[in-house]
């Protein structure tokens, strides 16, 4: 069993240990024998999460196993309120369990690969104060699109007056093999004037300039957010699956956790 201890003190990515501390605030090791209902809630619709997907997200393909969570994308016919699809996967987030302003988020995981497939760890506001999306904000902590297995994405959306929706965002590759061969830490470290992205503990950007319609700088990232993790199946970036994309496939996290400044 792996232990975990409850304070932990900790450098900041791209800092010297000791200039900025650290406290473990909320983790999951998924330990136990089922996912943690205090902590997560399992989302089940059909709806495409707005960007043309194909699958529907069921309870069944969310599963907690030898210490790690598993949330599957499975090529099968489902039939549910909101429609019917040929393929299935899970979702969940933490939203009136787990929700923050400013913070380190880490989460050591496996991304699975595959044309059409799109796992993703991301952020989204709470309480919706500045309006709804992209008003109020979104955070992609990291995304991967499967037939670019060794590239992770991680991008700022947020409102503006002309253009309605902007974002800000940078790619990390790896040197070699891809993100479904072993084990990554995907790290987020976000305060009120800028928000920085890491693999690795290598950090590949760092934001300083948002705002979201006619508010400024630093909203809407100064508001509480929620974390969500899903495997999306086709949508308008990955495209569909094709013959050569292996089902069922997932994606496999060891642990996550979020750290408040001391």
């Amino acid at each position: 069993m792996r232990a975990i201890i409850m304070l932990v003190v900790l450098a900041p990515m791209g800092m010297r240990e000791g200039e900025t501390k650290w406290k473990l605030e909320w983790s999951d090791e998924f330990e136990g024998k089922e996912l943690d209902q205090s902590k997560w809630e399992v989302i089940v619709n059909g709806r495409g999460g707005g960007n043309r997907e194909l699958q529907y997200y069921v309870k069944e393909n969310v599963k907690v196993s030898e210490g790690m969570l598993v949330i599957e994308a499975r090529k099968e016919n489902f039939k549910g309120p909101d429609g019917t699809r040929d393929f299935t996967s899970g979702k969940i987030r933490t939203k009136g369990k787990g929700d923050w302003k400013y913070g380190r988020i880490e989460v050591r995981a496996k991304l699975p690969k595959g044309r059409g497939i799109w796992p993703a760890v991301w952020m989204m506001p709470t309480d919706n104060r500045y309006g709804n999306w992209p008003d109020s904000g979104e955070i992609d902590m990291v995304e991967l699109v499967g037939h670019e297995p060794n590239v992770v994405h991680g991008t700022l959306h947020y409102g503006d007056r002309e253009k309605r929706q902007m974002e800000k965002g940078k790619s990390y590759s790896l040197a070699n093999g891809t993100f479904a061969d072993e084990f990554h830490v995907f790290g987020l470290e976000w305060e009120k004037e800028k928000i920085s992205w890491s693999v690795d503990g290598v950090v590949y950007q760092t934001q300083k300039d948002w705002h979201t319609r006619d508010v400024g700088f630093p909203a809407p990232f100064d508001q509480r957010f929620h974390l969500i993790l899903n495997v999306a199946v086709g949508g308008t970036w990955p495209g569909e699956p094709d013959a050569k994309t292996e089902f069922p496939c997932a994606m496999v996290v060891d642990w996550v956790r979020v750290y408040q400044r001391r």
